[in-house]
């Protein structure tokens, strides 16, 4: 997507963020939008295969076991949480596009060399965990500047089915490189797969370089005040506070469960990893019917929605606890599938609305570091927990965590009270409303 033409000096146009979404072409005919969308989906189907192959990869060294498996997706995960906020700072202080190229133009350097010592059998474990920790330090740096671009490019009336078009894509392209990368370890070879995620990196790179966005004006102040400023536009709304806290608990339950607790019960009395495998995916088939679904629904209090939203991602876990049929689980976790998304893309598209755009990624970074505080906790605790009370007991208490904080939750007042914007009243309407203002005295 170029660079958006030069207003008319004589008659501007109004910005992106406020002209009404008749203005507007179609998104699939926005170019800029198309490209990021583009670069989203290939980023993510890569991504798919990476998550298997490193795993196989790290598993197929001379003397690997599952701990140095835990060590290498460790060292990739941690950054991730520890880097979030300063990639907010970051992309609130420079343009956005370029530094999602610059990042990824670091995650394809990390792949390649993980690519490079598995293809060759030259593999230390130090060094694995080196790149995967470089790779953890590029997403850290690139979602919130992602957050940031959207309001930049799509109207404030077309966020919220922007937000859904995007996820439709990213979730259909994480189940096909889920589903193909089993086959390409097996075919290629671990080390090809990495080396696809990589390349997949790069084309990602290309395709937001066409976005172009405009340098930040420079604003002379340090990093530290940029991150107390970013602080103070997320800690004075409560809805928004209270909700990354009641995210905080979910997220540590619903890793707890994925993690550990879910694959536990599966293999020893559900029928191993088919049978997980077939709830996974139900799963990942309701998130992308809840992407859809979201980009089309026109709720009055978005937030209010989306914390109820999170209720059913309870039930599976509570199936799963007292030994419920497969087909039973499977169906709950495509109707949490579908909450997820609508959470996820009503949420999103509510932050963008109601945050400066100066301060968004910021803010945005705040809230991923937030929600995912205690997500290493839900997966360190749910095996000797499991091991202390049951495995059952254990899902139990996941279940509960969710409804009790997704409850507590509701008991903010913002939460229950931030409206969406009405739609924008057509060229129609507005004329109208001119002839009554004209027929009122003055």
């Amino acid at each position: 997507m170029t660079a958006t033409p030069e207003p008319a000096p004589a008659c501007p146009s109004p910005p992106a963020a406020t002209a009404p979404p008749s203005a507007d072409p179609p998104l699939w005919r926005d170019r800029r939008f198309v490209l990021l969308a583009a670069a989203r989906t290939i980023s993510v189907l890569g991504n798919g295969f990476a998550r298997v192959a490193l795993s196989f990869a790290v598993l197929a060294l001379p003397g690997a076991g599952p701990g140095q498996l835990s060590l290498v997706l460790a060292c990739q995960a941690v950054p991730q949480l520890v880097f979030i906020l300063a990639g907010g700072v970051m992309a609130d202080r420079m343009s956005r596009s370029r530094l999602m190229i610059v990042t990824d133009l670091v995650g394809a350097a990390a792949y390649a060399g993980l690519a490079a010592m598995v293809l060759t059998g030259h593999a230390p474990l130090m060094a694995l965990c080196a790149l995967a920790a470089l790779a953890g330090t590029a997403t850290a740096l690139f979602s919130p500047a992602m957050d940031g671009v959207i309001p930049l490019l799509v109207p404030a009336g077309r966020l919220q089915r922007a937000n859904g078009l995007l996820r439709v894509g990213m979730n259909s392209s994480m189940l096909l490189g889920l589903a193909l990368s089993g086959v390409a370890v097996a075919v290629v070879g671990a080390g090809w797969a990495l080396a696809l995620n990589a390349a997949s990196f790069v084309v990602s790179a290309l395709l937001v370089r066409g976005l172009r966005l405009p340098a930040r004006a420079r604003t002379g102040s340090s990093g530290w005040a940029d991150l107390r400023d970013g602080w103070r536009e997320f800690a004075g709304r409560q809805w928004l506070w209270v909700v990354v806290a009641q995210y905080s608990v979910v997220v540590a339950a619903l890793n707890a469960n994925a993690g550990v607790l879910g694959p536990l019960v599966a293999e020893n009395e559900l029928g191993g990893a088919r049978s997980w495998s077939l709830i996974v995916a139900a799963q990942a088939l309701g998130t992308i019917t809840g992407a859809g679904l979201a980009a089309r629904i026109r709720v009055r209090r978005p937030v209010l929605i989306a914390v109820l939203a999170t209720f059913p991602l309870a039930l599976p876990i509570a199936l799963l606890a007292v030994r419920a049929p497969v087909p039973w689980i499977a169906l709950a976790m495509f109707g949490s599938g579908i909450a997820a998304d609508i959470f996820g893309v009503l949420w999103a598209t509510t932050i963008q609305r109601e945050v400066p755009e100066a301060a968004l990624s910021r803010v945005s970074s705040y809230d991923w570091f937030g929600s995912l505080a205690f997500a290493p906790l839900g997966l360190l605790i749910a095996g000797p927990v499991a091991a202390r009370i049951g495995v059952g007991p254990a899902l139990a208490g996941c279940a509960a965590l969710i409804v009790l904080a997704s409850a507590a939750a509701l008991l903010s007042p913002q939460v229950r009270g931030v409206r969406a914007p009405g739609p924008a009243p057509t060229g129609e309407e507005r004329g109208e409303s001119d002839e009554r203002g004209a027929d009122q005295p003055r």
